[in-house]
């Protein structure tokens, strides 16, 4: 359970009547995205309402026309699922801004410039989302949105989603320490010791983390590997 002046109201209008219950947001907007969240513990009161701010419960029958039970949470399941939920501008503002942050890092670590195939800045992803006008909804998905924005910035900016394989060859003082971090960083394809002890392998990852690649190879080898952008 959630305090009552903490929780939001999810409403749903069905079969000509009104039902709500007390939800926390956060919450209550995972568990419509389906995420793993059990209700009982989003549910400020586990009670349905047909006007939450008044009090006013439904009758009994309309419930189980509705709902075909009268399991408050089985109700308020299909409430927050198929009904909207009452943010408030602050609680919209604060998710909007979180999902803007988490769109630009998906965008920025999975995309790249088809011309130069670089990865773009997030700060240029950012400032093409504003020049295209994106709307952030905070009840889409991270994902739904990050579609929905690369098919808004495509006429701005050259991007799109690829992969790329990078060849990399770790010297022996460090081959044996660093070659296990940089093969879970991606895909591994291809893997090989040679006989003066320096580890060759292929590693396949979002053409964005390029970066985050040389970065890592960077400190663990103290910048002496050797890497090979292949076609």
């Amino acid at each position: 359970m959630v305090a009552l002046d903490e929780s939001i109201i999810a409403r749903l209008k069905t079969h000509g009547k009104t039902f709500e219950v007390f939800v926390e947001p956060d919450g209550a907007l995972a568990f419509k995205r389906g995420d793993q969240v059990k209700v009982e513990n989003i549910l400020a009161v586990e009670d349905v309402f047909s006007d939450a701010k008044n009090g006013d419960r439904p009758a009994e029958q309309d419930v189980i026309n509705a709902f075909g039970t009268t399991d408050a949470i089985k109700v308020a399941e299909k409430i927050i699922t198929e009904g909207e939920l009452q943010l408030t501008t602050e609680q919209k503002k604060k998710i909007q801004e979180e999902k803007k942050r988490q769109v630009i890092a998906a965008i920025a670590r999975n995309a790249i410039n088809p011309q130069t195939k670089a990865p773009h800045p997030p700060a240029r992803i950012e400032a093409a989302m504003a020049e295209a006008g994106v709307h952030i909804d905070p009840m889409k998905s991270v994902d739904e949105m990050v579609n929905i924005t690369m098919k808004a910035i495509r006429p701005i900016i050259p991007i799109r989603f690829e992969e790329v394989r990078i060849a990399v060859k770790l010297p022996p003082e460090f081959a044996a320490k660093a070659y296990g971090s940089v093969a879970k960083f991606g895909s591994l394809t291809k893997q090989e010791w040679q006989n003066d002890g320096s580890w060759i392998g292929v590693i396949t990852i979002p053409a964005g983390m390029q970066d985050e690649l040389y970065a890592l190879l960077n400190g663990l080898t103290k910048g002496c590997a050797e890497t090979k952008l292949l076609k």
